[in-house]
């Protein structure tokens, strides 16, 4: 990185806190704090959920996730259109309504103290899981970057949150996430149109795309009805359709997004906005994902794009070995780009029989690549079983940082750490007022001041923040970031969704039923998680974790309407509501 890399880097991460803390400066009251005052527009709504979405970990790793495995990831957001309907037409009047500060709150007049509580800690526990992450994965590219260790790099962007979350609140992440999403997709269409560049001059946008069809990298539809696979259309439709209903509807990172709106109305028109544009805007990403391997099919790339692993193998017994594989990897390369070049001059002649015959012959040379890259995954282990094999979380930033001029560098970093910071701001915020509101204020007894309010905020968002960085500071990679992030969210969500439509649409049953159904369904998908997911390599598990977001909201009902039912049958109440 130049100067010009740094100038850039540093001021566009330098504006966005210093205009954070400087718009929202003096919440005087919780509404000012956790609401925004209640003033938002639906651009700022419809940007705001976008950017807490978009995390570091969606622009790292989903071009890695297309690198490796195509465009197939986007059928995971096949569900959101459809949750965004439902959650316009049930959640937002409801919480409008009731005038809630928290999504639990409502569960509270619902149910009773106890579900409300049981909900807000399921939810601090997943998120802040997640809050971690995000905070690590920026780490991870500027560590490869500067070879700066992850722990301080891990407080540095953690801090930097921090300060202009617990200054202005939910107002503060608002209208900083307004800057930080013009940034990130500036600087996307910039690297987009730049790999386009790169590519042979006799390679247009739309033989690019064949040569990334010839190795089945736009499968975008799977409709199989199995369930081991993670990304089909059925499991994007239902499964999808479950977590975005909880994400978006009961996640309080994002049911605060649309809490400060100025009306339903607004709110409703702000996730309208994000019901239109978030799969285009995946889609793009996964695209750019595409390009970058279009670009490495005629141009020299590394056996691992893990600097680390590859350091780690070439300092030890196993470097004459990997050298090996290097060398068989540079012959291979040069037998891809023959093929690429027959393939484009089959396309350009229009000759269907040659045109089969390259294809196959690049789906052999692919293969082999397939098979070199797990030998020197091997032999990284071999060398040192504490270096993460997995590099898909580097493809993109390899690219970046050995192809792109110095300035588009700055820029692209900046797009990454400004996602980081967008979604980590919103987590700590909700993260902060779940646990002042739902937790300590609903709990603790005694009269208190608005002022003692925004305080504990303050002080608790501040807790989580810590808490992050230090989450961060003991993760490890795997498979890929941004399916981790959704892993987690999946073995929650569903319990949480279903508790909330037990609230909306099952008037029977009652507090105690709920509570100690969610508790037991808990248990249940975690065993199912280990059992059925967690055990198995990637690409073998037993069940699409998507499904748990499905199967959580599922058995939850059906466990407290059979409990509801066997008390009535007794003719004990389990609760007074």
């Amino acid at each position: 990185m130049g100067a010009l890399d740094w100038t850039i880097l540093c001021g566009t991460l330098l504006f966005i806190v210093s205009y954070g803390v400087w718009k929202t400066k003096g919440s005087a009251n919780v509404n000012d704090y956790v609401k925004g005052g209640s003033e938002a527009q639906w651009w700022t709504i419809g940007l705001s959920v976008m950017a807490t979405q978009a995390s570091a970990i969606t622009f790292l790793s989903t071009p890695g996730q297309a690198f490796h495995d195509g465009m197939g990831f986007v059928q995971f957001y096949f569900g959101l259109p459809l949750a965004m309907i439902i959650i316009c037409l049930v959640f937002v009047p409801m919480y409008h309504r009731m005038k809630v500060y928290t999504a639990y709150e409502f569960l509270e007049n619902r149910f009773d103290l106890k579900t409300r509580s049981l909900a807000a800690i399921l939810f601090l526990m997943q998120r802040g899981l997640a809050a971690g992450i995000t905070i690590f994965a920026p780490s991870i590219i500027l560590s490869a970057v500067l070879g700066w260790d992850l722990g301080t790099l891990n407080i540095i962007i953690g801090t930097l949150v921090i300060i202009y979350t617990v200054s202005g609140g939910t107002k503060a992440v608002s209208v900083t996430q307004k800057q930080q999403m013009f940034i990130i997709m500036t600087g996307m269409f910039i690297a987009f149109f730049f790999i386009l560049g790169y590519l042979p001059s006799d390679i247009t946008f739309s033989k690019a795309l064949k040569i990334a069809g010839a190795s089945n990298k736009l499968n975008i539809l799977d409709f199989s009805m199995n369930t081991k696979s993670r990304y089909t259309f059925w499991s994007g439709i239902t499964g999808g359709l479950f977590l975005a209903l909880a994400y978006f509807g009961t996640d309080q990172s994002q049911v605060q997004r649309y809490l400060s709106g100025k009306s339903i109305r607004e709110s409703q028109l702000g996730l309208v906005f994000n019901a239109i544009f978030k799969i285009p805007m995946q889609f793009f990403i996964l695209l750019v994902g595409v390009m970058v391997f279009v670009f490495y099919q005629y141009n020299p790339s590394p056996l691992n794009f893990n600097p680390a692993a590859t350091s780690a193998v070439m300092d030890s017994e196993y470097a004459e070995d990997y050298k090996i594989l290097q060398e068989g990897q540079v012959a291979l390369e040069a037998e891809k780009r023959i093929a690429q070049n027959q393939f484009s001059a089959a396309l350009d002649i229009k000759e269907y029989t040659a045109v089969q015959v390259a294809k196959q012959q690049i789906i052999q040379i692919n293969q082999k690549d397939s098979t070199n890259r797990i030998a020197a995954k091997s032999l990284i282990s071999q060398a040192d079983d504490s270096i993460e094999t997995n590099d898909k979380d580097y493809v993109f930033i390899h690219f970046i940082l050995n192809n792109l001029p110095k300035g588009l560098i700055g820029l692209l970093l900046a797009v990454i750490l400004s996602a980081a910071m967008s979604s980590t701001a919103s987590e700590l915020n909700a993260l902060g007022t779940i646990t002042a509101l739902d937790l300590y204020k609903r709990n603790k007894k005694g009269t208190f001041t608005e002022k003692h309010y925004v305080l504990a905020s303050k002080g608790f968002t501040l807790a989580w923040g810590i808490i992050a960085i230090l989450i961060a500071c003991i993760a490890n990679l795997f498979d890929n970031l941004i399916q981790l992030v959704n892993i987690i969210g999946s073995i929650f969500y569903g319990n949480v969704l279903g508790i909330f439509l037990l609230a909306f649409f099952f008037k029977f049953v009652k507090g105690n039923a709920v509570f100690f159904a969610a508790i037991l369904t808990q248990i249940i998908i975690c065993i199912i998680y280990y059992n059925l997911i967690h055990i198995y390599p990637a690409g073998e598990e037993k069940l699409g974790y998507l499904w748990l977001n499905f199967y959580g909201a599922a058995l939850v009902i059906i466990t407290a309407i059979i409990f509801e039912a066997f008390d009535r049958m007794l003719n004990r109440p389990l609760s007074q509501n």
